[in-house]
């Protein structure tokens, strides 16, 4: 496969693909650029493909110097596997580094890795290391950091480790960890991953933000507390809750410079002001701050106002509206498929997020997924939901719905129940404080959280939704839509792929495991003269990007 995308004269098969599956409304731009890079093709590559020329740099004529303050809450930092919010990863993104990054066009690009390729059936990857790379600490970046940090991500007895299932391919099923032979050093500079069955996630799960590249000697913890990475910031202060800054490491020269420009601020604060919006609003007009982490609901139109910049990230980042199926009464799937029944997901797109989307379907498969399969449109029945709560037992039974404070979470949460209630079926809302939410969120039998974009829908239901794993939320174990996911990983045609989603969709909606009611999109607003800071589909702050007009 590789070897076509190496001889500018030859025309590969992607290309025929992608023209004839726009041409019957199969297939984006974005969808084909994250497929064909994930196999190993370079972005300016791909473009080449579509006929198109490659984005230019917009940090052509960008300035050095400054300090961007951004709003955003500051998370307290862990194992990086461990890390469970954008934030934590952004933070850290300062000094520790990926092996590949996701941009906003959908296509991977090489960050501590320069390249890498797949065989024709995604069953083999060959990753070439970036020569020249070191350590802040002056070490050399070698192939043996690559395959130790892919082998801690298959540690599957590390609880919390979320990364082990981005890797299951090259897990072995009986330890948990990584089979042997899965991952070989070749040399100093290249890595050889040979996978269990063919999975075209592989590359695309190095990109998520629990994949941080860790030193030898990281020894688990808060890795500011040493923060020897291959990035061109350090940390120098770390108050969660109320400040975390990030200053140019001037005595390491950072290898990207060369490659891809910047860094170009002196410094980044992020500053924690807790989840009220109206809290951002008051900081920016009195010039406290340069931009927000991500503007919601109605301060979307009030940041417009006051005249600070917006830029919108079309995105899968949606709410889950989850049952624990470990918990009474939603151990019986008519009790979860009744709540369903009861809520009209449009109605909570307008009055939860102030309409900034599109209408979901409660599987976590996004239309703008390459494999998204088109369903019948969901049922909406108050009365049948009344129903068939009273006949589950549970007409007396007071249910109850808990969310975080945040302002769009709760006012979704709140239209939810006001829907459910208006069926006839008991349910109270309780809305708790963030630092009162997170020390129970597991265990809640009813309850939202906050879920990023993943660019392969394949990668979200592998995370959220297949047994066992660590960010399982809803306790859902199903072995035929293991099976099934399992089949779905291995296909790269999304055509394909999408037979077999329409299955894996269907087995969601009817086992009632979530209540998902839109897609939404994301904002962030910058003051004048902020550049290269723009919204990204899946947070990513991309620090060596971002730059303040002269």
């Amino acid at each position: 496969m590789t070897q076509h995308f190496r001889n500018a004269e030859k025309v590969h098969p992607a290309a025929t693909l992608y023209a004839t599956e726009e041409k019957a409304g199969k297939l984006d731009r974005r969808e084909f650029l994250t497929r064909a890079t994930a196999l190993g093709v370079t972005a300016p590559a791909a473009y080449g493909l579509l006929g198109l020329s490659s984005p230019a740099k917009a940090e052509a004529h960008a300035t050095s110097g400054g300090t961007l303050r951004m709003q955003m809450e500051t998370k307290a930092l862990k194992d990086p596997r461990l890390f469970d919010w954008s934030e934590m990863g952004n933070f850290a993104r300062g000094w520790l580094e990926y092996l590949v990054e996701y941009n906003g066009d959908g296509s991977l690009r090489g960050m501590l890795l320069e390249s890498w390729e797949a065989n024709e059936d995604a069953t083999e990857f060959t990753l070439n290391v970036r020569p020249g790379v070191t350590w802040n600490n002056g070490d050399a970046f070698t192939a043996e950091d690559v395959a130790r940090n892919i082998t801690g991500w298959c540690d599957s007895s590390v609880e919390g480790n979320s990364m082990a299932a981005r890797m299951s391919s090259l897990i072995d099923a009986d330890t948990g960890m990584a089979r042997e032979g899965a991952i070989t050093v070749v040399d100093d500079l290249t890595v050889k991953l040979t996978l269990n069955a063919p999975d075209i996630t592989v590359i695309v799960g190095m990109a998520d933000y629990p994949a941080s590249i860790v030193h030898s000697s990281y020894a688990g913890g808060d890795p500011s507390v040493n923060p020897i990475g291959t990035g061109p910031y350090l940390p120098t202060q770390n108050d969660v809750g109320v400040k975390q800054i990030l200053v140019k490491n001037t005595d390491h020269t950072w290898w990207g410079t060369e490659v891809y420009g910047g860094p170009y601020l002196d410094s980044i604060e992020y500053i924690d002001y807790g989840t009220d919006p109206s809290a951002f609003l008051a900081a920016a007009e009195s010039g406290e701050i340069d931009a927000t982490y991500q503007t919601t609901g109605d301060f979307v139109d009030i940041f417009d106002a006051i005249g600070f910049n917006k830029t919108e990230a079309i995105t899968s980042a949606t709410l889950a509206i989850r049952f624990n199926q470990l918990q009474e009464p939603f151990d019986n799937v008519e009790v979860r498929r009744a709540m369903q029944l009861a809520v009209d997901n449009s109605v909570i797109l307008e009055l939860g997020y102030n309409g900034l989307g599109t209408t979901a379907e409660n599987h976590h498969v996004c239309p703008i997924h390459p494999e998204y399969a088109e369903l019948a449109p969901l049922v909406v029945d108050p009365d049948g939901a009344a129903a068939a709560i009273a006949e589950a037992g549970h007409a007396d039974t007071e249910f109850e719905l808990i969310s975080i404070d945040d302002a769009w979470q709760a006012a979704s949460c709140d239209a939810v129940a006001a829907q459910i209630r208006d069926a006839g079926i008991n349910i109270k809302r309780t809305v708790l404080p963030g630092s009162t939410f997170w020390n129970d969120w597991t265990k809640y039998p009813f309850s939202a959280t906050e879920w990023n974009m993943r660019p392969l829908g394949v990668q979200v239901l592998a995370l959220a939704y297949k047994s066992g794993v660590a960010w399982n939320e809803t306790a859902f174990a199903n072995a035929e839509f293991d099976a099934l996911l399992a089949r779905a990983m291995s296909i790269e045609n999304a055509e394909a792929r999408s037979e077999v989603m329409a299955e894996i969709e269907t087995i969601m909606q009817n086992e009632g495991v979530l209540i998902q009611p839109y897609w939404r999109s994301l904002y962030r607003h910058t003051a004048a003269g902020v550049m290269g800071a723009d919204m990204h589909p899946t947070f990513e702050h991309h620090h060596y990007k971002w730059w303040i007009e002269a």
